[in-house]
């Protein structure tokens, strides 16, 4: 794996893109369906808002967990290259100053549009205190800590390659599908935690484990064994599964809903990340000039896209138009205006070596 091209994991980068709009497109849906979940929302009033409820409910079901296993992938050979302090140091740097950056900055401003004025806003700002999107950052900071701890008690030595076999992926997906469900009786989905903001505490034992298995695929090559036919059978697996799990869940109630749940969740992103990861390997493992502009305002791109967002939003209150136009509408308008404002954002002196 560590002898890979440059070449050959620009298809990791370009993963990180799709990603991070699907991660904008995903919000644009929250504001327009029938899930509060969102700065600014508007209950859709027509059938096609269940249209962005299924879309917001797939993507919940793999995407972010995908995040965490592209970070894990490449947390192995950050840390070996920096060592256990700098390392830190550096997470500290590029995760910790714009989580400060979007609380106090950008979140007062995305939040004006819920200040009713009842209570001064400093009070209203304490009271509803969240890090908005940026969980994501909080939990890999926590992610960060706990492997440079592992790693100071238990030193890694070198790892041949090894083959991701389809048992391990079976047994993989049985463990998580146990897990996640276990899990949710203790923490039920819909669970906010609030001050630290993890509007999606169900999905813990996800995000935990793909961080883990991000960082056994840099150690162990899975990234480069997983062969060409993954693509069709990651795609194949995860559409039966959404055919048979998903509407049986649908059809029952209290326990054995919980198990087709957690269990259609789990094979669905287990396959569809092992689909993308191979596709993306295979097919778009190419960068031109547009795809590193794309690139590298990513992660930019992440911390600001609230604002755009909502900006655009409220300046179309007014539109009354289906649900769905309305999120295609505010689409077209915010991907391109995401990624210009990160691109202005960077150009501020020192954002590039933090964003």
């Amino acid at each position: 794996m560590k002898t890979e091209t440059r070449a050959r994991l620009l298809g990791v980068d370009n993963l990180r893109v799709v990603l991070t709009a699907l991660v904008v497109l995903h919000h644009v849906a929250v504001s327009y369906g029938n899930i509060p979940a969102w700065y600014y929302y508007q209950r859709a009033t027509d059938p096609t808002g269940t249209a962005l409820d299924v879309m917001v409910m797939f993507d919940q079901a793999f995407f972010m967990g995908f995040f965490f296993l592209i970070s894990g992938f490449f947390t192995p050979s950050s840390r070996d290259r920096k060592g256990g302090g700098p390392f830190l140091r550096d997470r500290l740097k590029r995760l910790g100053i714009p989580l400060l950056a979007y609380l106090l900055l950008l979140r007062p401003l995305v939040t004006l549009g819920l200040y009713d004025g009842a209570v001064p806003y400093w009070k209203f700002y304490l009271a509803s205190w969240d890090p908005g999107p940026m969980w994501f950052v909080e939990v890999l900071l926590v992610l960060a800590v706990g492997y440079v701890v592992i790693r100071r008690a238990r030193p890694v030595p070198r790892v041949e390659e090894s083959p991701l076999t389809l048992r391990r992926i079976a047994l993989f997906a049985l463990s998580l599908s146990a897990a996640t469900f276990l899990w949710r009786f203790l923490v039920p989905v819909g669970t906010y935690w609030p001050v630290v903001g993890l509007p999606t505490s169900s999905y813990l034992p996800q995000y935990v484990s793909l961080f883990a298995v991000g960082v056994l695929a840099w150690r162990r090559g899975w990234h480069s064994s997983l062969p060409r036919a993954a693509v069709r059978i990651g795609f194949g697996t995860a559409t039966a599964a959404s055919l048979t799990l998903l509407p049986l869940s649908w059809m029952t109630t209290g326990v054995l809903n919980q198990l087709l749940a957690a269990t259609w969740e789990t094979v669905f992103a287990i396959s569809l990340i092992i689909a993308l990861t191979v596709l993306f390997r295979e097919r778009f493992n190419r960068q031109g000039p547009f795809g590193r502009f794309l690139a590298d305002q990513a992660y930019a791109v992440y911390v600001i896209h609230p604002l755009a967002l909502v900006a655009v939003s409220a300046a179309l209150d007014g539109l009354h138009t289906l649900a769905i136009l309305k999120f295609t509408l505010v689409a077209a308008i915010c991907l391109p205006l995401c990624w210009g404002l990160a691109y202005l954002v960077r150009m501020i002196p020192g954002a590039k070596r933090i964003l």
